[in-house]
């Protein structure tokens, strides 16, 4: 899909918002953050929450394994709630993630988690907010969906690791920046954050310049 906002404004802006962000852009392979196809949030919170700390292959096998025991291998919250533990503990789900999932069946059905209409129409902060009620879902998780999945442009994920260690190293910094530091820094790449953020993530690709 096709970004849902002025990509090409977005760079002009970073560019003379901050020049050494400017260097990463000219370096790096082009932006092509664009929104993934939205599904069913349930579905798409589900895999987040399985994948968490495991490696892809792990990940995929248990949730294969999770989604085979549902027809048409899509799990529905209802149905998760009305199966019983044993086959999803032997799929592979621990007792945490188990207790994950329930919740996020439980908060799907309640209207928690939102539809993908209606997560649409919520700002940025109301599905953080709403999402991370849910139990395993944290702000890192809520804000991939917002940059991946709604394609939202101003997005700042502070507790994102490769963001923080991107722009130690655009920085030259010796540590981390904390989340005030990086934030406050931030404000000039408003309202394109999310871009920004893209770019960090590929420092480690460039050559840069020294200090």
């Amino acid at each position: 899909m096709k970004p849902l906002f002025d990509l090409a404004a977005a760079l002009a802006h970073l560019r003379a918002a901050d020049p050494r962000l400017a260097g990463v852009i000219d370096r790096a392979h082009p932006c092509d953050l664009a929104p993934r196809r939205l599904g069913n949030l349930f579905e798409v919170l589900l895999r987040a929450i399985v994948y968490q700390q495991l490696n892809g292959k792990a990940a995929s096998t248990i949730l294969g394994r999770v989604e085979a025991l549902f027809p048409k291998h899509r799990p529905s919250p209802q149905a998760l709630l009305d199966l019983a533990d044993e086959p999803l503990r032997a799929a592979g789900l621990s007792r945490n993630k188990l207790a994950s999932i329930r919740d996020l069946a439980a908060k799907s059905l309640d209207g928690t988690v939102p539809t993908p209409t209606a997560a649409r129409k919520l700002t940025d902060a109301e599905l953080v907010a709403r999402l991370t009620t849910v139990r395993g879902i944290g702000p890192w998780t809520v804000h991939m969906f917002l940059i991946f999945d709604l394609g939202r442009p101003d997005v700042l994920p502070t507790g994102d690791y490769a963001v923080r260690t991107g722009f130690q190293k655009l920085h030259h910094k010796r540590r981390q920046p904390t989340p005030f530091e990086l934030e406050r820094h931030a404000k000039r790449w408003s309202p394109y954050r999310s871009v920004a953020a893209w770019y960090l993530w590929r420092v480690h690709e460039v050559e840069l310049p020294s200090a």
